[in-house]
Protein backbone atom coordinates (compact mmCIF):
# COMPACT_ATOMS: atom_id res chain seq x y z
CA UNK A 1 0.00 0.00 0.00
CA UNK A 2 1.50 3.29 -1.08
CA UNK A 3 1.75 6.16 1.36
CA UNK A 4 -0.20 8.58 -0.81
CA UNK A 5 -3.45 10.44 -0.20
CA UNK A 6 -6.20 9.23 -2.55
CA UNK A 7 -7.80 12.67 -2.92
CA UNK A 8 -4.91 15.14 -2.96
CA UNK A 9 -1.95 12.97 -4.00
CA UNK A 10 0.18 14.07 -1.04
CA UNK A 11 3.07 11.66 -0.50
CA UNK A 12 6.28 11.34 1.49
CA UNK A 13 8.75 14.23 1.47
CA UNK A 14 12.50 14.15 2.09
CA UNK A 15 14.39 16.34 4.51
CA UNK A 16 17.17 16.36 7.09
CA UNK A 17 17.50 15.74 10.78
CA UNK A 18 19.98 18.40 11.95
CA UNK A 19 21.91 17.61 15.11
CA UNK A 20 23.40 20.05 17.59
CA UNK A 21 26.74 19.78 15.77
CA UNK A 22 24.93 20.61 12.49
CA UNK A 23 25.38 17.10 11.05
CA UNK A 24 22.60 16.46 8.54
CA UNK A 25 21.05 13.01 8.23
CA UNK A 26 18.43 12.21 5.59
CA UNK A 27 14.93 11.29 6.71
CA UNK A 28 11.43 10.91 5.27
CA UNK A 29 8.43 12.94 6.36
CA UNK A 30 5.35 10.75 5.93
CA UNK A 31 1.84 12.21 5.53
CA UNK A 32 -0.68 11.61 8.30
CA UNK A 33 -2.88 9.11 6.45
CA UNK A 34 -6.09 7.78 7.96
CA UNK A 35 -8.68 5.29 6.76
CA UNK A 36 -12.00 7.14 6.73
CA UNK A 37 -15.46 6.56 5.35
CA UNK A 38 -16.82 9.62 3.56
CA UNK A 39 -20.50 9.87 2.64
CA UNK A 40 -21.64 11.10 -0.75
CA UNK A 41 -24.91 13.03 -0.71
CA UNK A 42 -25.52 12.59 -4.44
CA UNK A 43 -25.08 8.81 -4.35
CA UNK A 44 -26.39 8.23 -0.79
CA UNK A 45 -23.44 5.92 -0.22
CA UNK A 46 -20.27 5.82 1.88
CA UNK A 47 -16.78 5.39 0.40
CA UNK A 48 -13.80 4.10 2.35
CA UNK A 49 -10.70 6.10 1.44
CA UNK A 50 -7.15 6.47 2.75
CA UNK A 51 -6.61 10.22 2.92
CA UNK A 52 -4.41 12.73 4.73
CA UNK A 53 -5.90 14.53 7.73
CA UNK A 54 -5.28 17.86 5.97
CA UNK A 55 -7.44 16.61 3.07
CA UNK A 56 -10.14 15.58 5.55
CA UNK A 57 -10.20 19.15 6.89
CA UNK A 58 -10.43 20.43 3.31
CA UNK A 59 -13.36 18.09 2.60
CA UNK A 60 -15.17 19.47 5.66
CA UNK A 61 -14.34 23.04 4.67
CA UNK A 62 -15.74 22.57 1.14
CA UNK A 63 -19.01 21.12 2.39
CA UNK A 64 -18.57 17.39 1.92
CA UNK A 65 -17.12 14.82 -0.40
CA UNK A 66 -19.23 15.80 -3.44
CA UNK A 67 -18.19 19.46 -3.50
CA UNK A 68 -14.53 18.70 -2.77
CA UNK A 69 -14.12 15.95 -5.34
CA UNK A 70 -15.73 18.04 -8.10
CA UNK A 71 -13.40 21.00 -7.42
CA UNK A 72 -10.20 18.99 -6.88
CA UNK A 73 -7.56 18.34 -9.53
CA UNK A 74 -8.33 15.04 -11.23
CA UNK A 75 -4.67 14.39 -12.13
CA UNK A 76 -3.66 14.11 -8.46
CA UNK A 77 -6.44 11.69 -7.48
CA UNK A 78 -6.15 7.93 -7.33
CA UNK A 79 -8.03 5.74 -9.79
CA UNK A 80 -10.67 4.92 -7.16
CA UNK A 81 -11.28 8.60 -6.50
CA UNK A 82 -11.62 9.29 -10.24
CA UNK A 83 -14.27 6.57 -10.49
CA UNK A 84 -16.14 8.07 -7.54
CA UNK A 85 -15.91 11.49 -9.20
CA UNK A 86 -17.42 10.21 -12.45
CA UNK A 87 -20.25 8.48 -10.55
CA UNK A 88 -21.03 11.72 -8.69
CA UNK A 89 -20.99 13.71 -11.94
CA UNK A 90 -23.45 11.34 -13.62
CA UNK A 91 -25.71 11.33 -10.56
CA UNK A 92 -25.78 15.13 -10.41
CA UNK A 93 -26.40 15.42 -14.17
CA UNK A 94 -29.45 13.15 -13.95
Amino acid sequence: MSRRCELTGVGPMVGHIVSHSNVKTKRRYLPNLQDVTLASDALAQGFRLRIAVAALRSVDHNGGLDNFILKADENKMSDRARKIRSKIKTALAA
